[in-house]
């Protein structure tokens, strides 16, 4: 399919097909990037004899890995949306100098961060809560990851330039391919070779070298729409401070899993030790599995909201935010349901520790308990980045996590006296139920009165 025909479909095309199309492809993308951290968990957590202090010691890594994936949104979900508006308002070349501002972004934030890690990597593992009988886990594992920082980055944020122009299947493809290698590679370096952990991150940095160059040689090929060029990888202010601006929001909702991390692990610790914070790296992974298939359809709705937002079709816009919004909820409650129904089922995924599981089973029903209903929140949000309001997206980001969650995980423990690890846990919904509702009424009144200024109000005349 010619670049011409692509964009037409974007501004053409039936909503819900469209959808669909864009959708399931990127839903892939994100349950197998998932699958990067969620099958290192679940090799390392059956390791003969130190297969519980393995998990715990990596699962504090978590902060880290998700500092480096929030400065890929930054890049990938700020200047993605931008670029789509722009080819939607048939400014090509204001797309491209977008494209090549953060790729140039990202080099630079990877270099960055990778000095960092390497130099400060037992410290910080101690400040999230590693123990003595869990540091040198961690420690092996990050000192290996880091050094992957950069294919990290390009493969999961410029990927995303790749996704806002419809080529979602392509995306799937980068993003799978790098997934087997990783399941393939994981047993062998970690049980044939021996190498424990250090082996799981060795087979995470060698898949995501191999998305990442998949990645790099679609956006140089000719079939991309957007395309990187020398000439475009000259840092502009203006275009990266407009994208930083955009991308604050999805790096703030990244970045701040990592001070929750930190707040939760380090609670967690003082009240009942590593048993706790190995639930902790069990619920964590099971959250990721609620939030990236929600953020594969976010994906997938964004270059459609995006594109036909810049070329001024709002009934489209409008349509396709409530398929997106009916799609979110129901995955989300579905989700929800099988939870509550066979916890066992998804704890046993990364511990066959009888003790620990069930510790993590009854955690995890108060941990999820308004999972349901998080759709909404996805998909509201998300929407706001996908039309450029940055101010918005940015504000709910800062209320669930930083304004709600981090102060109740130390508040609601008071008023758990007998069992102080129930509160934290309780912390939880209660800052999801808040978030929600605050971002619904923030979408249905205060978006809708600010479109009353211009031409885009019909976004929401149904």
């Amino acid at each position: 399919m010619d670049n011409v025909r692509k964009n037409d479909e974007l501004e053409s095309k039936p909503i819900g097909k469209l959808f669909v199309k864009l959708s399931i492809p990127a839903v892939l993308a994100q349950i197998v990037n998932l699958l990067y951290n969620i099958i290192d968990r679940m090799f390392i957590g059956h390791i003969p004899e130190v297969g519980s202090a393995a998990l715990t010691g990596v699962g504090v890594t978590f902060p880290i890995i998700m500092i480096i994936s929030a400065f890929s949104c930054l890049c990938g979900m700020g200047g993605a949306p931008k670029a789509s508006i722009a080819m939607g308002e048939k400014n090509l070349d204001k797309a491209n100098k977008i494209l090549g501002n953060c790729v140039s972004l990202t080099i630079i934030l990877s270099i960055i961060l990778t000095i960092v890690i390497e130099i400060f990597n037992r410290e910080l593992l101690m400040l999230f809560g590693a123990s003595d009988n869990t540091i040198d886990y961690a420690v092996n594992y990050i000192k290996i990851y880091s050094i992957g920082t950069i294919f990290v980055m390009i493969s999961l944020g410029l990927n995303m330039f790749i996704t806002t122009q419809g080529f979602s299947k392509i995306s799937m493809i980068n993003v799978i391919v790098g997934a087997l290698l990783n399941i393939i590679l994981d047993p062998i370096f970690i049980y044939f070779f021996n190498m424990g952990v250090q082996g799981a991150a060795l087979a995470t940095i060698i898949s995501q070298a191999v998305s990442s160059i998949l990645v790099l040689r679609f956006l140089l090929s000719k079939t991309s729409i957007l395309k990187i060029s020398i000439n475009n990888l000259k840092i502009d202010i203006k275009i990266i401070f407009s994208c930083v601006a955009l991308g604050i929001a999805p790096f703030i909702m990244q970045a701040t899993e990592s001070i929750l991390s930190i707040c939760f692990n380090t609670s967690l610790s003082k009240y009942e030790g590593d048993i706790a914070v190995g639930t902790m790296t069990i619920l964590s992974s099971l959250m990721q599995f609620a939030m990236l298939p929600l953020q594969g359809f976010t994906q997938g709705a964004q270059p459609i909201i995006s594109y036909n937002y810049g070329a001024k079709k709002y009934d489209r816009c409008n349509k396709a935010f409530k398929v997106l919004l009916i799609t979110c909820l129901s995955y989300s409650m579905f989700y929800y349901l099988l939870i509550m129904i066979f916890p066992q089922i998804f704890v046993k995924i990364f511990t066959n520790e009888e003790t620990l599981i069930n510790y993590a089973v009854w955690a995890l029903r108060i941990y999820m308990a308004v999972i349901g209903i998080f759709g909404i929140q996805i998909a509201c949000q998300q929407t706001f980045i996908a039309l450029g309001n940055a101010k918005m997206s940015l504000f709910l980001a800062i209320l669930r996590k930083i304004i709600l969650l981090i102060p109740l995980i130390y508040i609601v423990p008071l008023f758990t006296p007998n069992n102080k690890c129930l509160g934290v846990f309780l912390a939880e919904p209660i800052a999801d139920t808040l978030a929600v509702l605050t971002t619904a009424m923030c979408f249905v009144i205060v978006f809708r009165k600010t479109l009353k200024t211009n031409e885009s109000a019909k976004l929401f005349n149904k």
